[in-house]
């Protein structure tokens, strides 16, 4: 059979030893690309070899497998006419081995031809294997490629493509293959040095230097003396020692303001489990198609999911879904029984009562009373219970609700849950929400087993903490949210408390539960009442003071912790009273205290 060249019009001779020109193969466009394989010359059979069969720009396992071809029987009986070729053919030099392209680096194959005769090899039961596409020559049964040959040259050039890699993550020259065929040189960078990391932030360890009393009085002796402050009380602890820095009247009782949360918070932590939740249920009324919301003490239930100022506020929607689908609802009824007495604290001021400090206490309410939801200090309902219960009832579909009482034993048709108690102190410190500080103080009462009213509050707030050792003898008040104005406690019984949550070890069983207290209280500069503070001349106190605020009508308190200069941990409790303009005076004048500290290495 004579070798027949393909006919293309651009084809270009290409010149052979012996003088005689054949076409050289055409290579169509990229897309459309197939494997150009050249007839080799068998005519000497014992020295042609696979490895010397042409490539093409692409090798021949990245080509897309043409159709079968039917072959016809006496083409495998049929010898084939050698072609009319010159007697010696040279070897076609391989391009070294730095210049080579990826598809010629291909595993070299045992020679094919050492015999002129070889048995024929036997066809596989299966379907023929897949043939190779080739222009302007009919294909020599010998030259098929078996099933293993491509999963053998797979591996050969996944081996070979690890190596480069590894080449160029070491930054050296890698020679990709370019689109004519030729290699191109692509220098790779080395990795860039490590960024230079500097540590600012020291973690606070006993192991820092002691302040001393005179370091910390030298430090704050101006600050204190400002005029602004009116009468000041405080104190400054070292809580590794429990040494007393710095006193100004800090056993002499002053009003605390919202500081006071301190005490609420702390007997929480000493006396709840941190898991706890306060549960909002609706149970079967009396009579058909009646339900009962049954207040839990839970007033941070959303509206308006998504939108409560309260983290992981239980929402009134699910509570409603939950409901339909147990059957219509006709009536709503709503009890309030869990809390007794009066629903506002004694000597609360007119102004903060519906003016976005405080709604009055019920055990079932809505976004703590707040009309606005999405507001922290948005005006509060004065009857927030019956809001709550009429939301629900115009949700389920029933007219508004009305007060009555849960049967023993009803029926439970749906039931939701507050976050855990640990997180509801934290939400109460960080925005100093009065209406869920009082929730939890009566939940203190009910846990001790005393009556959840505000006597029963204030009463079970002290013997928690006055069993967990803390001196409450000069302590006098009557809420658990510190509205009061009637309410005197002294500075020193705050860094009692502060002292026992921050001491660097864990010996002393109350650290560990009191711990969290540390977390819930205002950044400097950064979260909560303290976000918009610090300043101009106590800016250096941003981000490492963590304090409780305390605000009322010519009253200001602040009380934390700060890590100073040397990583020292130290508490401090800072209360005026019958100072000057409260927000653009006293406020920055006790912040410049706690800042004080911070830059106090006083040693």
């Amino acid at each position: 059979m004579n070798l027949k060249p393909v006919e293309t019009p651009r084809a270009k001779p290409v010149r052979v030893q012996g003088g005689e020109q054949q076409p050289a193969p055409v290579v169509e466009p990229k897309a459309n690309r197939t494997r150009v394989v050249p007839k080799p010359d068998v005519s000497n059979a014992k020295t042609a070899r696979v490895d010397q069969l042409p490539m093409t720009n692409q090798s021949w396992f990245d080509q897309k497998a043409a159709p079968e071809q039917p072959r016809p029987e006496q083409h495998r009986q049929t010898q084939r006419p050698e072609p009319q070729q010159p007697a010696e053919q040279k070897r076609p030099e391989q391009p070294p081995i730095a210049t080579m392209r990826v598809d010629q680096l291909q595993r070299r194959q045992p020679a094919r031809f050492e015999q002129a005769q070889r048995p024929a090899r036997p066809e596989p039961a299966q379907q023929p294997p897949e043939k190779l596409p080739v222009t302007g020559y009919d294909e020599d049964p010998e030259d098929r490629l078996t099933d293993d040959e491509p999963k053998k040259s797979r591996k050969v050039l996944a081996v070979v493509l690890s190596l480069l890699v590894v080449a160029a993550l070491a930054g050296a020259t890698v020679y990709a293959v370019s689109e004519l065929g030729g290699p191109e040189a692509v220098e790779t960078k080395p990795p860039a040095p490590p960024a230079d990391v500097r540590q600012l932030v020291k973690a606070a360890t006993a192991g820092a230097p002691a302040p001393s009393p005179a370091g910390v009085k030298q430090a704050l002796t101006g600050p204190a003396g400002n005029g602004v402050l009116g009468t000041l009380t405080g104190s400054v602890v070292d809580p590794a020692n429990a040494a007393a820095l710095w006193q100004q009247g800090d056993t002499t009782p002053a009003t605390p303001a919202s500081s006071l949360k301190i005490l609420t918070a702390a007997a929480a932590l000493l006396s709840l489990e941190r898991t706890d939740q306060l549960s909002t249920k609706v149970v079967q009324g009396a009579e058909p198609g009646t339900v009962v919301v049954v207040g839990g003490g839970d007033p941070t239930i959303s509206g308006a999911p998504g939108r409560s100022v309260y983290p992981g506020a239980a929402s009134l929607d699910d509570l409603v879904n939950q409901v339909r689908q147990k059957g219509p609802v006709t009536k709503v009824l709503f009890d309030l029984s869990r809390y007794t007495g009066e629903a506002l604290g004694p000597q609360w001021e007119q102004a903060d009562i519906g003016g976005g400090s405080v709604a009055p206490i019920v055990p079932f309410m809505l976004d703590g009373g707040r009309v606005d939801q999405t507001d922290v200090n948005s005006a509060r309902t004065g009857s927030p219970g019956q809001a709550a219960a009429d939301a629900f009832a115009q949700r389920i579909g029933a007219p508004g609700a009305t007060a009555g009482s849960a049967p023993a034993g009803a029926p439970v048709l749906g039931e939701i849950k507050s976050a855990p108690v640990e997180q509801l102190v934290d939400n109460m410190m960080q925005i100093s929400d009065n209406v869920l500080t009082e929730a939890i103080a009566r939940e203190i009462a009910i846990k001790t087993g005393n009556e959840p009213s505000f006597a029963g509050g204030v009463k079970a707030v002290r013997d928690v903490l006055t069993k967990n050792g803390f001196d409450l003898a000069a302590a006098s008040f009557v809420d658990g949210s510190g509205l009061s104005a009637s309410n005197k406690i002294p500075a020193k019984l705050l860094t009692d408390v502060l002292t026992a949550a921050a001491k660097p070890t864990l010996d002393d069983p109350r650290t560990a539960k009191l711990r969290p207290l540390l977390t819930a209280l205002p950044v400097a500069g950064g979260s909560g009442t303290l976000a918009g503070r610090y300043t101009g001349g106590s800016a250096a106190g941003r981000g490492w003071v963590r304090a409780k605020t305390g605000t009322l009508t010519g009253v200001n308190a602040l009380a934390g912790v700060v890590v100073d200069v040397d990583g020292r941990v130290l508490v401090f409790a800072f209360m005026s009273a019958g100072g000057a303009n409260p927000e653009t005076e006293v406020r920055p004048a006790l912040d410049v205290m706690a800042a004080a500290l911070r830059g106090c290495g006083c040693s």
